[in-house]
């Protein structure tokens, strides 16, 4: 077992969960005016004849944003090396993605749900009253309707509701809430006044923190199968503190990134988490996006099995160094390669300094380290 990382340009090995980088898979075309603002943060997803889709964010050169649709291209070896644009899936038209001289659908994620049959899209819609988790549907990844922004419950006295919130993702099948009732679980995480990463970095030597205010959450909203052929988006009415910062390099903030995938180990998915960058000083605040890997048990997702000590993926090539906002990777979708014959191998798809798309290849082991924290 590796107790430290392994680091090199491309590779990292940490506690034997092997990072490595594949490249740069999609740029933004500089003559097309919707991507000449960046092409980052897509979404990852097979269509039900095995076709595997990218759902980029295309921003503006005025960071008016949409979301594409592309095809991933493999080579002979079954490693991605391109994309066919196909179109776009989401731009701004609800009042809830709008804002007076622009607007915003950003960095999605899709799950199909098994239980629904059908493809959810969880997004960051960008309206005036700021970011909001919002949802869409689909039966076929190409034709997307619109389900409307996530409603929640009041948990503890915490107002979820009309709260700044992003990076949401959907689980894949049911799972049980805290109180064993049959659910969809969401992973998502709301930035609660004086949680962003600007503003912990000005009180970051405070004695005391509300650390459930700085977690990634689970959500749940109550599920029945047999009233599943007519389901319709309701209010998140349970809801769980999952995560709050641990280490250095998220110390400021972490956020979901990839949906849960079921695995030999359990739920899987990869964070991000912001640190100050290195020459980052009183004066002068610099951050740094880098990206671990949590995993939940398979019967009990609130309970963490796992998690990085230390970024699998952290912004050392010049592409995840120099762009729209320097040094940043951020992980939004991922592929299991089972159609290689390797259900422990997955490619995830990731955004370089807000202004291109990467994929690196994540194989996991056949142990589950133990850590303690």
């Amino acid at each position: 077992m590796t107790n430290n990382p392994k680091i090199n340009a491309l590779t990292v090995r940490i506690e034997d969960f092997k990072m490595q980088r594949l490249g740069t898979i999609m740029e933004p075309d500089m003559t097309n005016p919707m991507e000449a603002g960046g092409v980052l943060n897509p979404a990852a997803i097979r269509s039900r004849d095995g076709n595997l889709y990218l759902f980029p964010r295309m921003a503006t050169m005025d960071n008016y944003s949409r979301i594409g649709i592309a095809r991933v291209k493999f080579n002979a070896v079954g490693d991605p090396c391109g994309v066919e644009r196909l179109g776009i899936a989401l731009e701004p038209e609800a009042e809830y993605e709008k804002r007076p001289n622009g607007g915003g659908c950003e960095d999605p994620r899709i799950t199909f749900v098994e239980p629904l049959d059908l493809y959810l899209m969880t997004y960051t819609a960008f309206s005036p009253e700021g970011p909001r988790v919002a949802l869409a549907k689909s039966a076929d990844l190409l034709h997307w309707e619109r389900l409307g922004l996530a409603n929640y419950n009041t948990f503890q006295h915490i107002e979820f509701n009309g709260i700044n919130n992003k990076d949401a993702c959907i689980f894949p099948q049911v799972i049980k809430d805290p109180r064993g009732h049959t659910a969809l679980g969401m992973l998502h995480r709301p930035l609660f006044p004086g949680t962003s990463p600007e503003e912990k970095a000005l009180h970051k030597n405070q004695a005391k923190r509300n650390r459930h205010q700085e977690c990634i959450w689970i959500s749940y909203l109550h599920f029945n199968s047999e009233k599943a052929r007519h389901w319709k988006l309701s209010k998140f009415i349970s809801h769980h503190p999952l995560a709050a910062p641990i280490q250095n390099w998220e110390d400021l903030k972490i956020g979901a990134g990839t949906p849960p995938i079921l695995t030999r180990h359990g739920w899987m998915y990869l964070y991000h988490g912001v640190g100050e960058g290195p020459h980052s000083s009183s004066t002068k605040k610099e951050y740094r996006y880098s990206a671990g890997v949590m995993i939940l048990a398979a019967d009990n997702p609130c309970k963490i099995l796992y998690r990085s000590r230390y970024p699998l993926l952290s912004p050392d090539l010049p592409e995840e160094r120099v762009g729209i906002i320097a040094d940043v990777v951020f992980p939004t979708g991922i592929d299991r390669r089972d159609d290689l014959g390797k259900p422990d191998r997955f490619d995830v798809y990731y955004g370089m300094a807000d202004n291109r798309i990467g994929v690196a290849r994540l194989d996991i082991p056949e142990v589950l380290p133990i850590i303690n924290y």
